[in-house]
């Protein structure tokens, strides 16, 4: 299974990985498009980086079944089964799921790793678990 590992500590709050997600998967530097997220006001609280951790809690919830785990392990959205419910959203454990108003169905991390590569403090990084 691919997912990402935080270390909140070493997090500077740069938003690079805000920045290279939004780019990477919709072609823009609107940080509302990344599916990882950096809480500047949470940092006393030790909760910088949010992002899906693949718990696969969502999947069950979907009722068009458009929510799976991939054979890598990651959790997926299929956006031509998708609704807009937003029960997932609603649903999330980590509140991972992101939500635009440019898009009928909701997004998350699929753990592609392009954050990681640009993170200057290796503050995220992309890990396997077989």
């Amino acid at each position: 299974m691919k997912f990402l590992q935080k270390d909140e500590a070493l997090c500077v709050q740069c938003h690079a990985c805000e920045d290279t997600c939004a780019q990477a998967f919709f072609k823009s530097y609107d940080r509302e498009k990344s599916s990882i997220k950096i809480y500047d006001e949470l940092r006393e609280k030790g909760e910088v980086i949010n992002v899906c951790n693949q718990c696969g809690e969502c999947i069950d919830i979907c009722p068009e079944l458009a929510i799976y785990r991939a054979k890598n392990g990651v959790v997926m959205i299929d956006k031509e089964k998708c609704v807009g419910c937003l029960m997932c959203v609603g649903f999330c454990p980590t509140l991972s799921m992101r939500i635009h108003r440019g898009f009928l169905a909701p997004f998350k991390c699929v753990a592609c790793g392009q954050c990681a590569k640009k993170c200057p403090t290796k503050a995220i990084e992309i890990k396997s678990i077989d």
